[in-house]
């Protein structure tokens, strides 16, 4: 609760308490009554309220986010050279005054936006680039008073300090730092370099007067309508280029895609016949072992081709037919307990009889 704020309050009442006495007393006595014991309370009333005023005069609630510099008629200087700090302070009425300074931070913005900025209508930054281009910059100021300092503020600025300092400085700075850079370099690639050099220039330039610099915000640029054409046709250029190398990059992609198929297929083709190669290979090789087996084993047992033979008629064979003029190769076998009679023809046709039991 502020007790200054309830003091004066109560002081209030009692001045108005003490005119209506001071009424009451001047009806009665108009018509003849006694107003004595009236004049007691307009007086007690009255010396009341004043002593209330002069209590009231002297003290001062400063809340967490303030600082009050105090007006003495009795210092020196004019002034405590001791601002006040956040709590209920007397001051000696009559004779001193508190100006009260808020400490928290607050924004003073510059925009082309006509009701966005401190000043209604276009209050964006006009600035020239280095190589003669008209920019337009939106920017905010985030700053708030010293309060070490809250003193020397209130001697050279007052309450002035938003419009009559940060406005002017900080327009004046945007325009110093843009005419060092060239404009694309101002929209785009050191973009982030001017903002700190902005905001260095203007933190130094703000504390020298009090201020303190919580953060500065280039918000937007703007460019004359003819430059904006220019960079608008730029743009739709380097698009159209763009788009041209990614068509020939596809291209090429899709070309070598191309190649690398072919390559995966002639490699598949290569290892496909490679296989089948070593496939014959590896059978010609096993038909060789088969024959050299067959033929070391015809060495080793000769009537094995005999048995091969025989074992390859059918069991009711009744006639051969073999060529003319060809010498056997092997001994027919016999069926039953009759020998097989064989003859020699141009087309031999041997009968072989039925074994009689």
């Amino acid at each position: 609760m502020n007790v200054a704020v309830v003091l004066q309050g109560i002081v209030g009442i009692l001045w108005l308490l003490m005119a209506a006495l001071i009424v009451l007393a001047v009806v009665r006595a108009s018509r003849g009554r006694r107003v004595s014991s009236l004049v007691t309370a307009i007086l007690i009333t009255a010396i009341s309220a004043i002593l209330l005023t002069s209590v009231s005069a002297g003290l001062v609630f400063i809340k967490p986010e303030e600082r009050g510099v105090v007006i003495s008629a009795l210092q020196p200087k004019g002034y405590r050279e001791k601002a006040l700090e956040p709590g209920l302070r007397w001051v000696i009425p009559y004779f001193e005054s508190v100006v009260v300074y808020s400490i928290a931070r607050q924004t003073y913005t510059m925009s082309i936006a006509p009701l966005e900025g401190e000043v209604r209508g276009d209050d964006s930054v006009a600035a020239r680039t280095a190589d003669g281009q008209e920019v337009f910059l939106d920017a905010s100021v985030i700053f708030q008073p010293d309060p070490e300092q809250i003193i020397q503020l209130h001697i050279n600025w007052q309450r002035r300090y938003a419009d009559e300092l940060v406005r002017p400085l900080a327009r004046g700075i945007i325009r110093d730092v843009v005419a060092k850079y060239r404009v694309e370099e101002v929209y785009s690639t050191r973009r982030s370099e001017i903002t700190q050099e902005i905001a260095e220039t203007m933190r130094r330039k703000l504390a020298e007067n009090g201020l303190l610099l919580v953060d500065f915000v280039l918000r937007n640029i703007t460019f004359s309508p003819e430059y904006a054409k220019s960079v608008e046709e730029k743009q739709i250029a380097e698009q159209q280029a763009q788009r041209a190398r990614f068509v020939v990059e596809q291209k090429r992609q899709e070309a070598q895609q191309a190649i690398e198929t072919a390559r995966g297929q002639a490699e598949s083709a290569r290892i496909r016949a490679q296989g089948e190669a070593d496939a014959r290979l590896i059978q010609a090789r096993a038909e060789a072992e088969a024959l050299r087996l067959i033929a070391q084993a015809l060495q080793e047992n000769p009537d094995l081709l005999t048995y091969q033979y025989i074992t390859k008629l059918a069991p009711n064979i009744q006639v051969m037919l073999v060529p003319n003029n060809m010498p056997y190769l092997l001994p027919l076998p016999s069926m039953g307990s009759s020998p097989v009679i064989t003859t020699t023809l141009p087309t031999a046709i041997v009968p072989t009889p039925t074994a009689t039991p």
